[in-house]
């Protein structure tokens, strides 16, 4: 039975991801509960690659602030917390190639990963569009005329539904016996990508980005007030914050009270004093700095769904290749270059960033979702070391509901509304506090903090494992 699970972006990285119900994978079957309790055979490395990326989600969320230099980039470049959406976009074409390896009934097995696709966007919208406040904001509730309609689990809906597709009605029936046959039975999903690809380069570079304005809903400086700001661009193929085509046809498409409104690039030095992390304004900052930005807009996201289709070629090696070795040294192969291609496509004037997910970006974080694949799958699969990754494991098969109770904040904000006093002395922020009063240290203290909490939703999700309960869509 083929399910969607979710595994980023917090603010930034709380993601989804579709699960594979076997090693070899099968045909779109329909979902006939929320919970499953019927233990499935599965591939163990794609758990683990799943389970140690929600860890890293969390880790990069809530130590990031603490530990600026793996928080997210500002705009340009690359740093830890950007490789956890590109590591769950990859595992769901991973996944898709295995879910959809035979299919009987295209029309039926559409029908369903679309179903499955609105189901995971309606979801990423509750939990992504400001119903909830997160853990220091014990209020709930949102306007519907500024509900943030993207986010991570959109974005992942996105790059499913075109995997899925592609999967279903652009495979040659031809049997894999060379490398030849292999590049003929996906030639089709293979211009499909190219074109997709060229079809955001070209919008990236040729729409004419004109002048702009937009309203200080919140001001953080009082020299701005509620009034209005005025943005000059008047340029074609900007990359900048103020002035690329991402952000216009997000504005024009989505308005901009329904964009993220704590854009990265408020921590850049043009915006921060504090730069890499939040803070105040420095003195003349641009008046963008204070206009809304979302990471995970209209334009991106169609790069965003390339790295699904790396995966799914990742996931045809599974299918067609039986040899482990091989395996192995396919992946390294086809990873090596893209890293290596990413970097010369940053060096020829495309720069790495994630907010736009520029095509040096993607094959970057393609690459090493590679190899990080690879060499799960040898430790995990290969060798059979199993032990240490078993917590990884656990969180991988119920990604969903960490993603939910952890990586939303959800939990941690039930237990804040349970205080002493005054909502800061509760026990998420005492534990916290006590721990940073331990080591005398504020740093390494929330990094402990958060390890624990890494392991205590390890521990949880393999509770859910030995009763064998899964959340699934």
């Amino acid at each position: 039975m083929s399910t969607v699970m979710l595994a980023d972006d917090g603010a930034t990285h709380r993601t989804p991801l579709l699960r594979h119900s076997s090693a070899a994978g099968e045909s779109l079957h329909p979902a006939t509960s929320a919970i499953t309790t019927e233990p499935k055979q599965r591939l163990v490395s794609l758990d683990v690659f799943r389970g140690l990326t929600v860890a890293l989600m969390i880790l990069v969320d809530d130590a990031g602030k603490a530990f600026p230099t793996i928080n997210h980039s500002p705009w340009f470049g690359v740093t830890l917390a950007d490789f956890v959406m590109p590591f769950f976009l990859f595992g769901v074409g991973v996944s898709v190639s295995l879910v959809f390896k035979k299919v009987s009934n295209k029309s039926e097995a559409t029908k369903k990963a679309i179903f499955r696709t609105i189901k995971l966007f309606v979801i990423g919208v509750i939990l992504q569009g400001g119903y909830f406040h997160g853990r220091d904001d014990l209020t709930y509730g949102v306007d519907i005329e500024k509900i943030r309609w993207m986010g991570i689990l959109q974005r992942i809906s996105i790059g499913y539904i075109l995997a899925s597709l592609v999967e279903i009605w652009l495979v040659n029936l031809i049997v894999v016996d060379s490398t030849i046959s292999f590049l003929r039975r996906y030639s089709f999903q293979l211009a499909f990508t190219i074109g997709l690809g060229s079809l955001y380069m070209a919008l990236l570079y040729g729409i004419y980005v004109p002048d702009w304005t937009f309203k200080v809903t919140s001001p953080i400086n009082s020299s701005y007030g509620y009034n209005s700001i005025d943005v000059q661009c008047g340029v074609r193929g900007s990359l900048e914050p103020s002035c690329n085509a991402v952000g216009l046809i997000d504005r024009f498409l989505l308005g901009e009270q329904h964009l993220y409104q704590r854009p990265v690039y408020k921590r850049t030095k043009d915006c921060s004093v504090n730069s890499p992390d939040y803070g105040p304004l420095p003195p003349n900052a641009p008046g963008w700095c204070l206009a809304p930005f979302d990471p995970e807009g209209i334009l991106s996201s169609l790069m965003a769904a390339l790295t699904c289709f790396v995966g799914l070629q990742y996931g045809h090696i599974l299918v067609h290749v039986k040899d482990n070795k091989q395996r192995l040294t396919l992946w390294a192969i086809i990873s090596l270059p893209l890293v290596l291609l990413g970097y010369f496509i940053e060096i020829i004037g495309v720069p790495l960033s994630k907010p736009l997910y520029t095509l040096s970006y993607m094959f970057v974080t393609a690459g090493s979702s590679g190899f990080l694949l690879a060499i799960i799958f040898y430790i995990v699969d290969v060798i059979h070391v199993r032990m240490p990754m078993l917590i990884f494991q656990w969180m991988g098969m119920n990604a969903l509901i960490v993603y939910a109770l952890a990586a939303c904040d959800i939990f941690p904000a039930v237990l804040q509304g349970f205080y002493w006093r005054a909502p800061e002395n509760n026990l998420v922020t005492l534990l916290e506090r006590g721990l940073q009063a331990m080591l005398h240290s504020e740093k390494w203290g929330t990094l402990i903090f958060v390890m624990l909490e890494i392991i205590f939703w390890g521990l949880f999700a393999g509770f859910l494992h030995m009763k064998r309960v899964y959340v699934k869509l």
